[in-house]
């Protein structure tokens, strides 16, 4: 299951020499491009570069269909796009909804951010009972401490050190709030460059390429 797809996730994989046919499933918080942009590329490397034959499933907020099917035909053309050799399956998914993504049971909540129709955050629980938060774009919301109870890792957005938008975290944020969260590891990602720039944080920050073993 891939979570998140952007335009560099395609780069990203395969300079880590990642397998791209190995994903079942993509799971998409919200409508912005920077997280569902990537389909495209995906389609072109499926039908070109690493040909599928097996279905591709593609889960997010309504209106991800309408959105990824009219990037494609403007990055490349109606031509292109009617080449696609194997099935896409459309999964709308809501507040609330409970749904099984490549055996992994995924839990929706809504999170505050500016995105239409809703952003929405995950709880993924893994078949060998291993289990995930991510918190999607997202400003901090209360739901962060209850979702978060015994989770092995919170995959959690900090855009910048100090307050600068109203719909992301940021880390004096999380610092005030970290005894609060129940998860055993705390990863942050979706960084803006001060963090990434940052020295002595409390917090591991999410890297290319990382590996993260869950217990």
């Amino acid at each position: 299951m891939l979570l998140e797809c952007g335009p560099s996730v395609l780069a990203g994989m395969k300079r880590a020499k990642l397998d791209t046919l190995v994903i079942d499933s993509v799971l998409v918080s919200h409508l912005h491009g920077d997280h569902f942009g990537g389909i495209s590329y995906l389609f072109m490397e499926y039908t070109f570069a690493a040909p599928r034959t097996h279905p591709l499933i593609l889960a997010g907020p309504p209106g991800l269909e309408e959105r990824a099917v009219g990037v494609h035909k403007a990055l490349y053309s109606e031509k292109i796009f009617r080449k696609l050799t194997f099935d896409v399956e459309y999964v709308e998914i809501r507040p609330g909804d409970s749904l099984t993504l490549a055996d992994n049971k995924i839990e929706a909540f809504e999170v505050p951010h500016s995105a239409e129709p809703f952003s929405l955050g995950y709880h993924v629980a893994t078949p060998d009972g291993q289990s995930m938060l991510f918190s999607g774009d997202s400003a901090w919301t209360e739901a962060f401490v209850e979702k978060s109870r015994d989770v092995d890792l919170f995959l959690c957005e900090c855009c910048t050190l100090e307050p600068a938008t109203p719909v992301h975290i940021n880390y004096r944020e999380l610092l005030q709030q970290r005894a609060r969260l129940g998860c055993k590891k705390l990863l942050l990602t979706h960084l803006g460059a001060d963090m990434r720039e940052a020295s002595e944080l409390e917090f591991d920050l999410a890297e290319d390429g990382m590996t993260v073993e869950l217990a």
